[in-house]
């Protein structure tokens, strides 16, 4: 029995992912806000795998998702990916796409990938809203004009960098969870995942980029923007976009 052969569970969560991007990404959203999704879409996620059985989940496809940058070069997103591969248990890399610009492709089971992808958006529209907040402070204005580009980029590394903590304690604790209920839906899902993407054969190398230069101050206020935020993780408690 194929995990796709409930289309019902998984529409009905595509369909609570695109009211919460409806509230989240089309309209803005701040960290706090998308913090919150992304508790209430973990919340979704885990209750939708918990609906599969061990053999459905073993006799599941893994499938690509593509989230496009729009940019040849690295971007403070790139200090996130990781962690919201992890968060959704799928693979991520970064390619050229053929215009030369950079983009994330998740790997892994349909529905993780696309929680995936909203979560890339979410983070994507939180640090792009937050910098605009910053570009109105006070802190900003302190900075010469000519240090301002670099007070931007400083101040989104921040936020991302203390998303990124977040959503991995975040994880962690949906993964203590999901161990007390005796399902290790996790390694379950990880072993289907790693062998499915060990036939792609891949050549895959770890990307070192050259040393940053940040403002501490800027980055930061990006951190405290981040490390502000309270997640609930909305496990068993029901709580709750270029």
């Amino acid at each position: 029995m194929d995990a796709h052969s409930d289309p019902t569970a998984l529409d009905k969560l595509r369909s609570r992912i695109q009211a919460l991007r409806a509230k989240t990404i089309d309209n803005g959203c701040t960290e706090d806000e998308a913090l919150s999704a992304a508790a209430k879409v973990a919340e979704l996620l885990d209750r939708y795998d918990l609906s599969l059985t061990d053999v459905e989940i073993r006799a599941a496809a893994c499938e690509r998702r593509s989230f496009e940058t729009y940019r040849k070069k690295r971007i403070p997103l790139d200090d996130c990916i990781g962690a919201i591969a992890k968060f959704c248990d799928c693979r991520v890399w970064r390619e050229k796409n053929e215009s030369g610009e950079s983009r994330y492709v998740f790997f892994g089971l349909r529905a993780d990938i696309e929680v995936a992808h909203y979560l890339t958006e979410l983070v994507d529209t939180a640090v792009r809203t937050e910098t605009g907040r910053f570009k109105t402070s006070r802190e900003y204005q302190k900075f010469r004009h000519n240090e301002r580009h670099l007070a931007n980029s400083s101040f989104s590394l921040g936020m991302v960098a203390s998303i990124a903590d977040k959503l991995m304690a975040m994880k962690a604790e949906r993964d203590h969870v999901g161990e007390t209920t005796g399902r290790a839906l996790v390694m379950v899902k990880a072993s289907v995942v790693e062998a499915e993407f060990a036939k792609l054969d891949m050549n895959l190398k770890t990307s070192r980029g050259g040393r940053r230069m940040v403002s501490m101050t800027a980055y930061e206020a990006g951190g405290v923007a981040g490390a502000s935020l309270a997640i609930h993780p909305g496990i068993g408690a029901g709580k709750s976009r270029n």
